[in-house]
């Protein structure tokens, strides 16, 4: 059994993953609110698995940079982005605040603009590496079976 989908994973995941300059162009003027946690950076440990099934090791670090901000109708935000964009992780605090807000509905469709644009990147990744793909195969030695 499966858990219910939760949309506000799924839109902290996108705007973390999302390219900071394209989330400028979706959200260029932020809404007035106060800084709860002030962006700062920080490392993570990335964890990694063998054949994805395998036991969990230790694979590096990752920079990452956490905001949290309160709109001033009172709703809290959070964003947590790989880099050190400190301008990225504010920006994805105030849209994960606004989006838990009566603005959701206007800011739906900017965030399916980004899924679109980050599919279309994820797309030609795969494009990339289908064309360098090597397809390997074994003749029979010896003699007729």
């Amino acid at each position: 059994m499966s858990a219910p989908p939760d949309p506000r994973r799924d839109w902290l995941s996108l705007l973390a993953r999302s390219a900071p300059e394209r989330l400028a162009e979706v959200l260029p003027d932020l809404p007035a609110h106060a800084m709860l946690r002030a962006p700062e950076t920080g490392t993570v440990m990335v964890q990694g698995r063998v054949s994805a099934t395998g036991a969990p090791f230790n694979l590096g670090e990752m920079t990452v940079t956490r905001c949290a901000v309160r709109l001033d109708c009172g709703t809290v935000g959070h964003g947590h982005v790989q880099g050190r964009s400190h301008a990225h992780a504010r920006r994805a605090a105030v849209v994960d605040a606004l989006m838990q807000t009566e603005e959701a509905p206007r800011l739906t469709p900017l965030l399916e603009g980004l899924r679109t644009t980050a599919q279309a990147a994820r797309d030609l990744r795969a494009a990339k590496a289908a064309a360098t793909r090597v397809e390997f195969f074994t003749l029979q030695r010896g003699e007729d079976a």
